[in-house]
């Protein structure tokens, strides 16, 4: 029975080695993928770069901005947030690139011919594919919104000043699970608000309120000086009025001033883990802003999986010799990917508005492609 049982594992162990193992065909088409990948990458990010220059100049030479600042600051972040935006394509337009040209060259039919399976050949697409969605990943999740922040920070201050608004009037916001705070009006500037509330809850019912004429930010950690105000208490059937005019008073208050200043573009600029910290403590306070850092934080992980699907997808497609070649198998790869494109801004569109769960509507184009990918799997040239 031990024998019967360590011939098992050893099976088991010679699988998951063979499984890994790489044979000459595996890093050949490795190699392929590898190496057109990052040429479509730099040659596209080039481009990307050009046109994106074409457009800045006169902002950049109007606000004159060095060039040292530009490339910097600027530059050195699009290129690895642009080219997030664009991984999948790049896979799609990388396999379909060099299987075409294998497929053209009768590199896959002697393959085939050979006795070798149609999945064992698609084998290294999947492993490439992985590495690039591991990377994906990794880039999504930590490295692209580090340089965001530099990024969007000076597109704020030179190019798009209008994702920066304050909101200074009849602001409502939880500061704590059962305390709700108001304020009339905030001046950022001075980080001063006039016409302060505070109420207290318990259940349903409200058993204190203070009231207060200014309210100022004063130091860190979060500290407000409450000017001129009153508290009113409830308990039971009785109340108390107490009114200090004229007098200060420090409080900790669960309240930024940067609460008050809205960046349009702040849930590109936050790696994850912040990310997921900043989601949370919105939805304590009730602002009701958090749908769209949801939707940003299941898309930084959804994209990346899109890479793998695309990429099998491109190998299913272009796998096959037919005339029209290289060029046929591209404009059909491009249309693909202008289809998934349309489908994933749709599906933004209803998370954005609430038509559907954020994590349902960002992962719907990976399920539909998922299927289409099987689909010309089971099509594909055997």
């Amino acid at each position: 029975m031990e024998r019967r049982d360590s011939f098992q594992d050893n099976k088991k162990i010679i699988m998951i080695k063979g499984l890994f193992k790489l044979s000459i065909l595996d890093r050949y088409i490795i190699g392929k993928y590898v190496t057109t990948f990052l040429f479509t990458l730099i040659l596209l990010s080039v481009v990307a770069v050009v046109f994106d220059l074409a457009e800045r100049i006169e902002k950049f030479i109007s606000k004159n901005i060095g060039f040292w600042e530009i490339t910097r600051d600027y530059y050195f972040n699009f290129i690895p947030w642009i080219n997030s935006l664009l991984f999948p394509l790049y896979a799609l337009i990388t396999v379909i690139f060099f299987t075409a040209r294998m497929a053209d060259q009768t590199e896959i039919i002697p393959m085939l011919s050979a006795g070798i399976s149609f999945k064992r050949i698609l084998k290294p697409f999947v492993l490439a594919a992985s590495l690039f969605t591991l990377i994906h990943l990794i880039g999504n999740h930590i490295v692209v919104p580090r340089g965001n922040k530099t990024l969007k920070n000076f597109e704020n201050k030179y190019i798009k000043s209008g994702n920066i608004y304050q909101k200074d009037k009849n602001v409502h916001i939880y500061v704590a699970p059962n305390v709700e705070a108001f304020i009339h009006y905030f001046q950022v500037y001075d980080s001063s608000g006039t016409d302060f509330q505070l109420r207290k809850y318990e259940d349903t019912k409200v058993v204190q309120i203070l009231t207060a004429r200014q309210i100022k930010w004063k130091s860190l950690p979060h500290i407000w000086e409450i000017s001129d105000y009153e508290i009113r208490t409830f308990i039971d059937s009785s109340e108390t009025f107490d009114v200090f005019r004229g007098e200060k008073l420090d409080s900790s208050i669960n309240l930024q001033v940067s609460d008050f200043v809205i960046l349009t573009n702040k849930k590109d600029m936050m790696p994850t883990a912040e990310l997921n910290q900043f989601i949370i403590r919105e939805q304590e306070k009730g602002s009701g802003i958090t749908r769209l850092y949801e939707v940003e934080k299941h898309r930084r992980t959804a994209d990346p999986f899109t890479t793998l699907i695309l990429s099998i997808i491109g190998a299913c497609i272009a796998t096959r010799k037919v005339r029209g070649g290289l060029g046929l198998h591209l404009a059909f790869g491009i249309i693909l990917g202008v289809v998934f494109i349309f489908l994933s801004k749709l599906s933004l569109t209803f998370a954005n508005n609430e038509i559907m769960p954020p994590i349902v509507a960002v992962w719907i184009p990976n399920f539909v492609f998922s299927f289409v990918a099987l689909y010309l799997y089971n099509k594909a040239q055997k």
